[in-house]
Parts: C-alpha cells; structure tokens; sequence
C-alpha cells in the first residue's frame, strides 16, 4: 500500500554570507576569493552562499563597461564559478548581458545582475530594477533597469533576490512578497558614511516588519579609489529583529542560520563612535588604494602639525611602518617644536625620517626670479615657493623610492582653497580630503587612546594650527575659527543651505558670505588634488561635481 507523506516545511535556512573585498578587473584574484567562500560554504553544509552586488567585476568599474574584452573577462569567470556550485545554491552579482535573451533589442541590454548557480547549473538571473544616479552613483549610464520579480527556492524556502538601491524603495520587496516571497536575500555594493549602518537597520527593519519577511543582506568591503565599503552584512528575522550583523571593514564568510517564519535571538547593533569607525575607514582606504594599485610603499612630508601627523598615524596602521617614510623640511619660519614633534613622532611609530631643509632650493628659486620680482612687493608668491619647493622635494623622493607621495590636507584646507597647487596639494593620494578639521583633531585624539600610547605628540593636537609659511603664521589669520567654519561648510556643500539660510541658523553673514564664495571659487584647484576617501555625506569627486568656470558667486 502506497502512502503520500507531506514534506514538512522547512523552518530555516542556512546561509553563508561571503563578505568579500574585490579589486575591479582582477578577475583572477576576485575568483579566487569566490571559489574559496563557495568551498568553505559547502563544508559548512550551508544551503545557499551569498555574495556582494557585482564582486565579480569589482565596484564601480565605471566605463570598462564599454570594452567588450571585460564583459567577456566576466562571463568567463561566472562560467567557473557555476562550474564550482555542486551541491549549493550560489547567487552572486556581476554586470552582464542576459543569457537567452528572446529579442535581439534585450540581447544589446548591460544589467547589473545578481546570477543564481544551483548543482552546477545556471538556475535563474536577477536584473536590478532600481538604478541610483545620484552622489557616487552613476549607474544609468551604463546599465538597462529590470522589471522582473525573480523568486527562487532554496533547500524549499521561496526566495526573492534584491540589489542595494532596489531594497531602499518599497515596490520591489512588496512584489516579491506579494508573490510568494518567503525570505530576501539582497546583494549590495553600499559605501560607508557614519551613521550608514543605523539607517540600513531601520530599512531592513521596518521592510521586516512590514512584509514578514527575513531579510538577508550582503555588503561588500574594501577601498576603490574614493569609495569605501564597509561590509557590516547584517540579517533580520520576519518579525523585525536584528538577529546577526558581520563585522566592519573585515573580509570573511559568515555563516548564519536564518528562521524563516519563527523569531530568531534578537541581538542590539554594535557600533563604534565616529572616530573609532572613521579612523577604520581611513586605514582601509589607504591599504587598500596601496595594495591593490601596486606601490612600493609611501612617503609623505611630516611637518609638525596635526594633519601630517594623523596622515602618518593612519599610513602606519594601515601599510606597516616599514611602508611609510616621512620627511622634515624645515625652513626659517619653521618652529623648533615642528622639528621636535615631527622626529618624535617618526621614532616612536618607527618610520624611517629625514630632513631636508629647503633654504637653499627656496634662495635658488629667489635668485632665479629676482629680475622679474624686483617691482613687487613680497606677498603670498613667496609662501607658495616654499610649499613648491618642498612639493619639489617629495616628488623627487617618490619617484627615487618608488613610493606614493600622500597628501596631507584635510577637507576644510580643500574646501576654502587653504592650499598650495603644485606644493602641498602634491601627491598620488589625500587620506582627509574628507575629514573637516575639527574632526581631524577628535580622530588625533582618538588614534592616542587606542592602547598603545601616545602616537601624537600631544603639543601637536594643542598647539594653534600653522602653515609656517610667514612669521608668527596661524590659520586663523586667513580663516574662520575651525569649529565656525567647519559648520558653514557642512551646511552648505553638504546640506545644500544658501547663504541665507545659513546666516538663519545665527552665523554671521559676512563669514558664511567669505566662506561660500571661496568654495565656489577654488574649484579648480580641487579638480587638481589628489582622489581622497569618502566618509561624509558629499565629498569632493564623483559625489559633488560643479563647472569650474562659473559667475554664480555674485549671486550669493
């Protein structure tokens, strides 16, 4: 006699999430990282592996997009990876044409896609249905949006697949569930800011708790040129809880069991302070711009002050400090406690330190053009020979060494034009193009508390800021009180205020009008600095691009 026995449903799913660092084009590295995560996956017994939003490719690959060759490059690694899903269920994200596409129209159509391998076989493609064209991302320009609801199962669980941007609006999730959705997975390529990590709870929360359904999501981690990802995947029950968060800025696969209808244990998001989180981002933008572009190592001119001092600190972390050299270039406007601060600090990170006084390359320089200066008074020319000649310098040394030159400005210096083109603004790289003074000081602060002593010489952090270029210089002869001008700037690069509302706010007019003006007018220079990290809400870059030529500011 014959028995129909119901299969029960299952209650969870075991996933592993592969937090991956990629590096764009490096297939064969990238591949390898992936079939390494899909081995440790199936040893684990886990019914489904997860992979980032385009780790393939690597994110953004910006317009290698539009050379065939590198499309190609990523079928052909998506063809060893499927080759790799025997026994487990993959999804992973790649931009790439549709495989059997019915019309010739969609066979012309780049997705960016999350590809689904099963037992070796190529089982379902997801295109991302919505696009993001604002800030850092540009991904109209290179991809077609899908309009298709894809639902999978997995080890009999119907799973919806989601990418990043598709996960912050609400259609896509509600069609998932109103198609029988019983669990999310969504692939992401997010980038950090502070604070990105609550904001990415509540979402996932409040999708949870308005479908009830759990919500798998997978981020990547790493630096890409300005860009950092900070990993943090993190997974919610149906019922809204935040039951598992990976770690930050840490390459590993996570596994996970994840109750499909049942409460899972709810635990309370870990999170650092900005300065803790910050600083994290900053080391792993330098290791990884370093690394994954090949230098030898960096060098950088340490002047005694607080953002060459944080710059080496964070080099240091990040390279070791037999990757790091810094150079001393004192001149007669230099302090003696420049001088002291700097070799301390070198000593006691470890970094090899020279000096190279500039007096003779600065009255060569004089020399040369006392002719054509004899009619004019001495003004801020002479102050940028000096950071010219110490520019001079350190390229020198970079190309000797074969060792990346870092720029030291921070985000306020950039802003207001408060730098020397050719001079100060000399370097491959610029770790605080995005980090404000004021929080240049907190991260000083922050790096000296960290355990192992005083890595900043505390007078450094105390002491007024300087450029040293003229007698008894300070910045605040030329700028705004830091704390003042650092919130003028926020609010207006960042939040977009005009000068009127900024003023509104109880700021005087006459330095937000100052403040603004030198913003817009410095642009130039900025579209000649060094790519830096992103950490804010609107960096210079890809996230705020404004015409260089430009009358708008008479209309402040």
């Amino acid at each position: 006699m014959k028995m129909n026995v119901a299969m029960s449903k299952p209650t969870s799913l075991h996933v592993a999430i592969a937090q991956i660092n990629p590096c764009v084009g490096n297939f064969d590295a990238n591949k390898e990282k992936i079939l390494n995560s899909i081995d440790e996956a199936r040893d684990n017994r886990a019914d489904l592996v997860v992979f980032p939003e385009m780790v393939v490719s690597g994110y953004p690959p910006e317009d290698l997009l539009f050379r065939p060759a590198f499309l190609q490059h990523i079928e052909d690694t998506l063809e060893d990876i499927r080759q790799a899903s025997t026994d487990i269920t993959v999804i992973i994200g790649a931009p790439k044409y549709k495989a059997n596409s019915q019309s010739d129209n969609e066979k012309n159509r780049l997705y960016n896609m999350a590809v689904v391998f099963q037992n070796n076989e190529l089982i379902a493609e997801y295109a991302k249905q919505k696009l993001p064209n604002y800030r850092v991302f540009d991904e109209k320009r290179y991809f077609s949006h899908g309009k298709e609801t894809l639902i999978v199962e997995v080890s009999g669980v119907k799973t919806a697949i989601l990418i990043c941007e598709d996960i912050w609006q609400n259609e896509p999730i509600a069609l998932a569930k109103e198609r029988g959705a019983e669990a999310i997975v969504v692939l992401n390529a997010s980038p950090f800011r502070y604070n990105k990590a609550l904001e990415r709870q509540a979402l996932l929360e409040r999708h949870a708790g308005q479908h009830r359904l759990a919500i798998i999501y997978a981020n990547l981690v790493g630096g890409q040129d300005e860009l950092v990802f900070d990993g943090h995947s993190l997974v919610v029950d149906s019922h809204a809880q935040l039951i598992f968060q990976a770690d930050t800025f840490t390459e590993n696969t996570y596994f996970v069991e994840v109750p499909i209808t049942e409460k899972g244990e709810k635990i309370e998001l870990e999170l650092a302070s900005e300065e803790a989180q910050t600083y994290e981002a900053l080391v792993t933008g330098v290791c990884d711009y370093v690394g994954k572009n090949g230098f030898k190592g960096v060098l950088l001119g340490l002047s005694g002050g607080i953002d060459s001092a944080l710059t080496m600190a964070i080099a240091v972390d990040a390279l070791g400090a037999e990757n790091v050299e810094a150079i001393m270039m004192p001149f007669h406007y230099t302090a003696d406690i420049s001088i002291t601060d700097a070799s301390q600090q070198a000593k006691t990170q470890g970094v090899k330190y020279r000096e190279i006084p500039i007096e003779t390359v600065f009255d060569s320089f004089m020399e040369l053009l006392s002719k054509e200066f004899a009619e004019h008074k001495a003004d801020v020319t002479e102050e940028n020979i000096q950071a010219r000649s110490r520019g001079i310098i350190l390229m020198a040394m970079s190309n000797k060494m074969g060792k990346m030159l870092l720029a030291t400005g921070n985000k306020s210096e950039m802003s207001m034009g408060y730098a020397t083109l050719y001079g100060d603004m000399a370097g491959g790289f610029a770790p605080l193009k995005d980090v404000y003074k004021t929080l240049v000081y907190k991260l000083a602060q922050y790096r000296n508390q960290c355990g192992d002593g005083e890595i900043i010489p505390n007078r450094v952090i105390t002491r007024p800021p300087s450029a040293e270029l003229a007698p008894d210089q300070k910045d605040e002869d030329s700028l705004p009180p830091y704390d003042i001008l650092d919130e003028v700037l926020r609010l207006f690069i960042e939040e977009f205020k005009s000068v009127s509302d900024i003023v509104a706010l109880g700021f005087e007019q006459e330095i937000v009008k100052f403040v603004a003006d030198r913003v817009l007018l410095n642009e130039h220079k900025r579209r000649q600095s060094a790519p830096g990290i992103r950490v804010t809400k609107r960096a210079f870059g890809k996230d705020r691009r404004y015409p260089i030529t430009s009358a708008y500011r008479k209309y402040l």
